[in-house]
């Protein structure tokens, strides 16, 4: 299992809750320029972090170089040469080129953005050098099936988190209505936005587009979610399942990662699949825009996109802290998301679900020791946990609650 790693405090949290490996990207040539991402430096700490934990990182180069860019990607590796990332994520032709001329010895994996639909595709980037191919989103279970099997090149699925109106994310919208290319990663989301309908004899007349509600975002897809799914993914013989969201926060990669973790262990501690509706429940305290099974189970139609009333996210849960460390053998510090007070009900959320608990904050303290009755975000606080918690946990409420 692949997680996004946008920092490298989601990173760690990816790893700590049960990634076998992240992907994250350097400070440019990658498709999600908004990140936080990682300087050269902090690669290098992210692949030492990893490593000690027999896990791996891949790094993303997957832009679609135009020619300015090809001079700067070869100074950016000749620099990142010194780090012994596991796999680099290209999607360009002359990317891959740079990589196999300025690390030889680097695997390569191509980008779901090189829209890999059929074995020949396959094959052809398996001759090119390439170790494994994302493939593309809009394949269904029995296609992907076909080319695992029958292609030398090892094949990685999207298995959950955001869609892409386009073709595989290679979508030109945003570069022409806001300047900003999408495959340059710096997409604006156009495809979410409201739209209304304007006829060319009345310019100064808008007339809004409804299909249920007093909203609607019509190119919003809704968002992949393939854990009911477990046992036809592993019969389609990929190598990697992947998580999207390397601009989604920490409460995401912890949650995402952690329901797939114990659902991929179940099915192979046990040998059969026991889909439990927690899980599903698990998923929708994550910030999301509903779910559907995306094109693994063939054309998702209607039930592809986000509309009416319920366009845009729906977030029922906050993210209020994570614990980082004890301060005496009871109290545990938490550094404050978003804020909370002595009073609230809390869940604590641990590494794996049976770690979960609820409880009610009864004290609170500063940095000084200092009883306080609120904490804001930024800060770091002290509280009393009612059962052991670990650095890593995460502490959430119901949004409704406040």
């Amino acid at each position: 299992m692949v997680a996004p790693a946008g920092n490298m405090d989601k990173l760690k949290t990816a790893i700590e809750y049960g990634a076998d490996a992240v992907y994250a990207g350097g400070k440019d040539f990658n498709l999600r320029n908004a990140s936080a991402n990682f300087t050269l430096d902090e690669i290098g700490l992210a692949v030492d972090y990893v490593h000690k934990r027999n896990k791996k990182l891949y790094i993303t180069l997957n832009i679609f170089a135009h020619n300015h860019h090809i001079a700067k990607i070869e100074e950016y590796l000749k620099e990142l040469a010194r780090y012994p990332v596991d796999a680099f994520i290209v999607s360009d032709p002359g990317a891959l080129t740079v990589v196999r001329e300025i690390i030889p010895e680097a695997s390569i994996h191509i980008s779901t953005q090189a829209n890999c639909t059929n074995t020949r595709a396959a094959d052809f980037w398996h001759k090119q050098g390439v170790k494994r191919v994302v493939l593309a989103r809009e394949l269904s279970l029995s296609e992907i099936s076909e080319i695992s099997a029958n292609s030398d090149c090892k094949t990685e699925v999207f298995v959950h988190g955001a869609m892409c109106l386009s073709y595989s994310g290679r979508c030109y919208l945003s570069a022409y209505m806001a300047s900003r290319g999408a495959n340059l990663g710096d997409c604006a989301q156009s495809c979410r936005w409201k739209y209304s309908l304007v006829e060319e004899e009345r310019p100064n007349e808008y007339f809004p587009v409804f299909e249920d509600g007093e909203f609607t975002s019509v190119m919003s897809s809704r968002d992949l979610c393939m854990i009911r799914h477990i046992p036809e993914l592993i019969s389609a013989g990929v190598d990697a399942w992947k998580i999207e969201g390397r601009m989604k926060s920490q409460y995401y990669v912890a949650t995402v990662t952690r329901i797939y973790r114990e659902a991929i262990d179940t099915f192979f501690e046990n040998g059969v699949y026991k889909y439990q509706d927690r899980w599903l429940e698990e998923l929708g305290k994550i910030s999301n825009r509903g779910y559907n099974t995306g094109f693994f189970l063939g054309n998702p139609g209607e039930n592809g996109q986000r509309v009416g009333e319920e366009s845009g996210y729906t977030q029922d849960y906050k993210f209020v802290g994570l614990f980082d460390s004890p301060k005496e053998e009871k109290l545990a510090g938490v550094i404050v998301k978003n804020k909370f007070e002595v009073g609230d009900d809390i869940e604590v959320m641990g590494k794996r679900p049976d770690q979960d608990f609820i409880q009610n904050i009864k004290e609170m303290y500063n940095q000084e020791m200092e009883p306080i009755k609120k904490a804001n975000p930024g800060q770091r606080v002290f509280i009393l946990p009612d059962r052991p918690v670990e650095e890593y946990f995460i502490i959430r409420r119901k949004a409704e609650s406040r």
